[in-house]
């Protein structure tokens, strides 16, 4: 009982530093006087920092134990929440987001090796992972209003804070609770395949971010791009002729498994990169406080932490064919409503929570799904490897997307400023302000808040849709057996 605990506690911690954080993020580069490019990488570099070490820890785990290594990366968190929360510049806030995200990692994959050990198969294990499941839903679902909650009564520091006196209980539970446990016959790491993964994704989010603010035809930016290019296809190359892959292409053949897969990328493409800028449009474009606009954005994040179980016996009835494919179709029909509500002749909460609710629900039915049948879908002695890949190609399609999404955000407020302003004004520089949530509230910048949030959410909701249909015709039209 003592390592569950210890267990979904460190659950809670990664979850709430997912969607805890953005609500803050105004407010941050405000005090800071970071720019918008500043913003995205504090998110995105935490996501980065995941992918790192989600895969390599498992393996960690395996040789020296994966109790021994989740000591190490709670402690770890701590001391990565520590800096973010002292950080005097959006440099080193940024690299504490890494660091958060690095052990954040190491600790997931520790987490559910450790539940699936220490429980064995059946009813104990399905509680087990349920509780473990519920804690994990409360940090995302109820992140928002936690982290507006402590922005308004003690400062946006102790949104990271916090994390530093929770790794103080979380050790000693761990160290108490659940035996260690390790594989004498654990391969070695794929070092290659993790280097050039990594360089592809940076590469990539990099040219993005910077981009037009170096210009996209700078040199930088451009070897930035060529860097990501070739270390894709070096990951490629690697994963099909290494001896010990981190990933086994063989597994795409599989149809439940790469179906799946697409639903995961597509909640990336869409819903988790718009919590990002739904709070500046709410705070920035609405003129709602941070703590009103945490409570709204519960309409986004509940129902991703009730309708789980709904999803569940859905699935059962009616095959993870139909169930994944159409959650995340409603999470694309949320945000084409929310699009509708942001273009309202007089928007507000009301005109745009209808929608944030309709996605929400669609993540609910998507989410857990889709991780069951990744894992269920493969070889049993490949189960872990693809619960890897599913995580993996989450956090690196949500790296990618906060960069697109951010270019997106950035242009609409331009583009719409430009027309309404003297050509005389530094429309730059005031487009940077404005997209970061620290512009003046006034009339036009509502009105190009909310043309900015109009592309975002088109782009978000397209994206889900298209995505639905390539996850529907994966998995194809025949009853599995």
């Amino acid at each position: 009982m003592v390592g569950l605990v210890a267990i979904c506690l460190a659950a809670l911690m990664f979850g709430l530093e997912i969607s805890s954080v953005p609500v803050i993020l105004p407010t941050v580069g405000q005090e800071l006087r970071g720019s918008f490019a500043d913003t995205e990488w504090i998110m995105s570099g935490y996501t980065i920092g995941v992918v790192t070490l989600l895969m390599p820890a498992g393996t960690l785990g395996d040789r020296f134990g994966h109790r021994r290594v989740l000591v190490l990366a709670v402690t770890a968190f701590g001391l990565a929440s520590l800096l973010c929360g002292l950080a005097p510049t959006p440099g080193w806030l940024i690299a504490g987001r890494v660091a958060q995200g690095m052990s954040g990692g190491a600790m997931l994959a520790c987490q559910i090796a450790l539940l699936s050990h220490q429980f064995p198969a059946g009813p104990e294990r399905t509680r087990a992972f349920g509780w473990w499941g519920v804690v994990f839903g409360v940090g995302l679902g109820f992140g928002p209003a936690i982290g507006g909650e402590i922005l308004a009564t003690l400062g946006w520091q102790w949104v990271f804070l916090v994390h530093v006196c929770v790794a103080c209980v979380v050790v000693p539970l761990v160290l108490l609770g659940p035996a260690d446990v390790r594989d004498p016959r654990a391969g070695r790491m794929d070092l290659a395949g993790l280097g050039t993964l990594i360089l592809a994704v940076v590469g990539l989010t990099f040219f993005i971010t910077e981009g037009p603010t170096i210009g996209l035809t700078a040199p930088l930016p451009l070897a930035a791009l060529a860097v990501s290019l070739v270390s894709a296809v070096c990951f490629v190359l690697v994963e099909l002729r290494g001896e010990a892959p981190m990933i086994d292409f063989r597994v795409f053949r599989v149809r439940a498994f790469s179906g799946a897969l697409f639903s995961s990328a597509g909640m990336n493409f869409s819903f988790w990169p718009l919590i990002i800028y739904l709070p500046v449009y709410l705070q920035a474009g609405l003129g709602y406080s941070a703590g009103v606009a945490s409570v709204v954005l519960l309409a986004y994040t509940l129902p991703t932490l009730v309708l789980p179980p709904v999803a569940e016996r859905l699935m059962l009835r009616h095959r993870p064919a139909v169930i994944i494919p159409a959650g995340l179709a409603l999470v694309g029909v949320g945000l084409l409503a929310v699009m509708a509500g942001s273009m309202a002749a007089q928007p507000s909460w009301l005109t745009v929570v209808p929608g944030m609710l309709v996605a929400g629900i669609g993540l609910g039915l998507t989410n857990t799904p889709t991780t069951n049948t990744t894992t269920a879908s493969a070889p049993s002695d490949r189960s872990g490897m693809a619960s890897g890949i599913d995580m993996t190609a989450r956090m690196t399609s949500l790296a990618i997307n906060i960069s697109l999404m951010g270019l997106l955000f950035a242009a609409g407020v331009s583009d719409q400023l430009r027309r309404h302003l003297p050509a005389s004004t530094d429309v730059d520089a005031l487009a940077t302000r404005v997209a970061n949530g620290n512009g003046p509230i006034d009339a036009v910048a509502s009105q190009a808040l909310g043309h900015a949030t109009t592309l975002v959410t088109l782009y978000g909701g397209v994206a889900a849709l298209v995505l639905a249909v390539a996850s529907r015709l994966t998995f194809g039209f025949r009853r599995a057996r």
